[in-house]
C-alpha cells in the first residue's frame, strides 16, 4: 500500500517478465526439435517459481499481522480508506439475538481524475474468529464509489452479527483475484494475515 510501486511490486513483474521470455523460448526449442533445451527451460521456469513461492509464503508466515487503529487510513494505490467511527444501528427489527452495527469509512482519492476501487471487499471479524459479510440492500454509497480526484466520500457499510460477537475488526481486503496475491509481504498475499481495523468493540 502507498504511493508509487514497490520493489516487491517490480519484482514480481520481472518474474512474470521473465517467466514470459522463458515460455517464447521453450515454444521456440520445442518447434525446432531441442528436446533437451526444452527440458532445461521448464526445469529452470519451474524452479524459479518454487523458489519464489517459498519465499513468498515464508514471508505470509512470519510477518505479523497489521492492526489499524480507527482513523488511520489504508491506502491502495491513490485510493483511502479510513474508518472514522462505529455505531449500533437502531431502528431496525432484528430478531433472534442479531444485532446490526455500522461503520462509517471514508473513501478519499489521492489522485487528480476520478477513480474507483472496484476490487476492494469489506467483512468483520470478531474475537471467536467468525466472519460477518456486509448485510446487502442497507447501505448508501458503497466502498466501490467512483471518487473525484482529491475529493471523498462517506460510506456506512452495516454489518449483520450475532449478539455476542465482541472484538470486532474490520477488514479491507482485494482477495485473492489480482496480483496482489503474488506479491511478497502484501496483506492479501498468499496465506498472509489480513490488515485489520480494531474497531474497539
Amino acid at each position: 500500500m502507498g504511493w508509487g510501486v514497490r520493489l516487491t511490486e517490480l519484482l514480481l513483474a520481472g518474474v512474470a517478465g521473465w517467466t514470459a521470455l522463458g515460455v517464447v523460448g521453450v515454444g521456440v526449442s520445442w518447434l525446432r526439435g531441442e528436446r533437451a533445451r526444452v527440458r532445461r527451460g521448464i526445469a529452470w521456469l519451474a524452479g524459479v517459481w518454487v523458489v519464489y513461492l517459498a519465499i513468498l509464503i515464508g514471508v505470509s508466515l512470519g510477518q505479523r499481522q497489521r492492526v489499524v487503529v480507527v482513523g488511520q487510513p489504508q491506502c491502495f494505490d491513490e485510493m483511502c480508506f479510513t474508518v472514522a467511527g462505529v455505531e449500533e444501528v437502531k431502528g431496525f427489527m432484528v430478531r433472534d439475538g442479531w444485532r446490526l452495527v455500522r461503520v462509517t469509512v471514508r473513501v478519499t482519492n489521492r489522485g487528480r481524475s476520478a477513480q474507483s476501487d472496484s476490487l476492494i471487499q469489506v467483512y468483520l471479524t470478531d474475537a471467536q474468529g467468525r466472519r460477518w459479510e456486509e448485510s446487502a440492500g442497507v447501505n448508501g454509497v458503497g466502498l466501490t464509489t467512483k471518487v473525484g480526484g482529491g475529493a471523498s466520500v462517506v460510506s456506512e457499510p452495516v454489518f449483520k452479527l450475532a449478539g455476542d460477537a465482541t472484538g470486532l475488526r474490520l477488514v479491507l481486503t482485494h482477495g485473492w483475484k489480482q496480483p496482489g496475491f503474488l506479491i511478497i509481504g502484501d496483506s492479501d498475499s498468499v496465506l498472509h494475515r489480513k490488515t485489520v481495523v480494531a474497531l474497539g468493540r
